[in-house]
């Protein structure tokens, strides 16, 4: 089995939620989770970079954007296949562009689930 670290921002709202969809999904345990913002664990490249884009490191390998979600998702069994047909180029390619055209939305978006995780009033 793979060896799979993920870097990821803690201080975002919608990384928090998709990674505690990825802990309840990895049941093995499989991989191993870095919370960027908390400065926990160690950062293996400058840590702007790491919270600008998703990073994991697969065998030893650092990868990021869509490849980095594949190589996450290859260590779950049941996102596994998603993961595996990533690995054709075109496949990744298409994901890569679809993960730049979310990383333009992905501020607005942090907004609004900041906005609607909290109490309201008045």
């Amino acid at each position: 089995m793979a060896e799979v670290e993920v870097w990821f921002d803690g201080d975002c709202p919608l990384c928090r939620r998709e990674i505690d969809l990825m802990r309840r999904l990895d049941r093995r345990g499989a991989i191993v989770f870095t919370d960027v913002a908390s400065g926990q664990g160690s950062c293996p490249m400058d840590r702007a970079e790491l919270l600008a884009r998703f990073h994991a490191r697969e065998d030893g390998r650092m990868v990021s954007g869509a490849e980095a979600f594949a190589a996450m998702w290859r260590a779950i069994p049941v996102l596994a296949p998603f993961g595996r047909l990533a690995r054709n180029r075109h496949v990744l390619g298409v994901m890569e562009r679809l993960y730049l055209a979310f990383l333009k939305v992905r501020p607005a978006l942090q907004r609004w689930a900041r906005g609607s995780g909290t109490a309201r009033t008045g």
